[in-house]
């Protein structure tokens, strides 16, 4: 619904700027040689009045309510897809900042620069000519803000298709390397890069290892998830009796502390994955059973560090790799709720 109006919105933007740069152009243009040859207005306010056309301002107001119902329908609904409505927002900002830049303007530059309408605006004052040649010449509000949004967009749309992209920490499973709360950066080079929205990777760098925290879209489910990559291509995974054994090794596990002291619930757990050192919580009042699979190729078997409450490939089975977001590297800041002030406490590496 919320991308629907997205694409309607943008589609309902470009369509009116065409409109009003080709026909509303013609008639102001129009407007503006008869003011000139008639010499019917004294100063640049009767001026304005006389030959912009007054349906041009509120063609632009509707443009601006249907942008300020896809706002609403983000905030109300919560339905969006965020690196969508990026990639829209930029090509709708490039086709109509180019073509007003590329196609248009010099002809309306032209136009002001020429002829009895140049004649006619040298007879105002100093100041009000500099404005009437920006009002004709110059871009329509909608082509105005495009050009003025677009090289921001753009920024953005690379950084976070290509480079780097934040995302909050929405539930405990990665407890306790992750809490509740904390923002992380997720680095979306070291996976390849990828095309934004379809995921399609246009260039190899690297792949998943043993021990990365990464972040993803589970299968058949379009919110993002972080969890620990456990299982690579081909590796048999068991877990047993809480214990984890990959391709038949047993992954190394210390127990560190059993909380609280006087009733323990939690143990705290060392767990080495390869090179990669992390801690692991196993609830004791839990007992979720054994598990038992073979890593498809092109998949990867996938686990929350707060192994006993971890919804993971344990429930929804194994991450496609066209899946892959990117892999989180650090926690820049921890903000729980707007009832609470930011903390920086935690920032640091995610291991």
């Amino acid at each position: 619904m919320v991308n629907l109006i997205l694409i309607s919105v943008a589609a309902l933007s470009l369509v009116v700027w065409l409109v009003q740069e080709v026909k509303g152009r013609r008639q102001m243009q129009q407007a503006l040689q008869w003011c000139s040859e008639k010499r019917t207005a004294s100063d640049a306010a009767t001026l304005r009045q006389q030959a912009l056309p007054g349906w041009i301002e509120w063609s632009y107001r509707l443009v601006l309510l249907g942008w300020f119902v896809w706002i609403a329908s983000v905030v109300l609904i919560k339905d969006g897809d965020f690196a969508l409505a990026l990639v829209v927002l930029t090509i709708i900002a490039g086709i109509i900042g180019g073509l007003d830049r590329f196609v248009f303007e010099k002809a309306r530059q032209a136009y002001v620069s020429a002829g009895n309408v140049a004649v006619y605006i040298t007879y105002f004052i100093k100041k009000d000519q500099d404005s009437l040649k920006n009002e004709f010449a110059g871009p329509l509000p909608i082509a105005e803000n495009a050009r003025s949004f677009f090289p921001v967009l753009l920024v953005v749309l690379v950084l976070r298709s290509f480079v780097i992209e934040p995302f909050q920490i929405p539930s405990a499973s990665m407890v306790p390397s992750l809490e509740v709360g904390d923002y992380i950066l997720v680095n979306k080079f070291n996976y390849g890069l990828r095309l934004p929205v379809l995921g399609t990777k246009i260039f190899e760098v690297g792949e998943p290892k043993r021990g990365d925290v990464m972040v993803f879209f589970p299968p058949n489910d379009k919110r993002y998830f972080i969890k620990r990559v456990i299982g690579l291509p081909g590796d048999e995974i068991r877990y047993i009796n809480k214990q984890l054994y990959i391709n038949d090794e047993l992954v190394q596990q210390t127990v560190l502390a059993e909380v609280p002291p006087l009733q323990p619930i939690t143990q705290v757990i060392k767990e080495q994955l390869d090179n990669v050192d992390h801690l692991v919580h196993h609830d004791k009042r839990i007992y979720r059973g054994d598990f038992v699979t073979t890593v498809k190729p092109g998949h990867y078997f996938m686990m929350g560090d707060n192994r006993d409450n971890s919804s993971d490939s344990r429930v929804w089975g194994q991450v496609p790799e066209q899946n892959i977001v990117g892999q989180a590297f650090a926690i820049w800041m921890h903000w729980q709720s707007f009832n609470d002030l930011p903390s920086f406490s935690r920032v640091g590496r995610i291991r």
